[in-house]
């Protein structure tokens, strides 16, 4: 299935998300992310992740990231993936290449809830960078700079969050602007 079909029939399962009370949520792709939804039907609505859902089907974790958790997941947006030299993404969503594509998004995923204030404090307790240990065994450095964010990868990259705590049923997400890579 490639990576166009798959974001389609994706996005024609995805219920628009409604809800008659919630906490304020920041709109992430031009959607309301309600708290009492989960990661993946949040994801699924946003125009700017696109590409991280159809990943995340292709590799077999939609019911994990529906799941209880508590998961946090550091969401790259479709810009992001675009960024990846060419074919990158096509290549990763290949059959036989499902457990690097499974590496790849499970070192965007930590078993906890951490909210910004949260993981402020940690690095804070660290020294300045904290160690972020994610579910795919990848070990991230969290640093900040003001009020910003930066999560850097096995790889040295940095991505910023660029909007953080958009609270979930079973966990946060806090949007990046880069994909985060395992060591090599």
């Amino acid at each position: 299935m490639t990576f166009k079909t798959l974001t389609a029939v994706l996005m024609l399962s995805a219920a628009p998300a409604f809800a008659a009370s919630h906490a304020a949520n920041p709109m992430v792709g031009g959607a309301e992310m309600f708290p009492d939804k989960n990661i993946v039907e949040n994801a699924m609505n946003s125009a700017d992740h696109t590409t991280l859902v159809a990943a995340v089907a292709a590799a077999g974790l939609v019911d994990t990231l529906k799941g209880d958790g508590p998961f946090t997941v550091f969401a790259p947006v479709n810009a992001a993936f675009d960024a990846l030299p060419d074919g990158t993404v096509d290549k990763l969503l290949m059959d036989d290449m499902k457990d690097q594509l499974t590496k790849v998004l499970t070192c965007h995923v930590v078993a906890a809830d951490a909210m910004a204030d949260a993981i402020m404090k940690m690095i804070d307790d660290d020294g300045g960078t904290h160690p972020v240990k994610t579910v795919g065994g990848c070990t991230l450095q969290a640093t900040y700079d003001g009020d910003k964010i930066f999560i850097e990868d096995e790889q040295g990259q940095k991505a910023e969050v660029t909007i953080a705590d958009v609270a979930q049923s079973n966990g946060v997400i806090h949007v990046i602007d880069t994909v985060l890579l395992p060591a090599m």
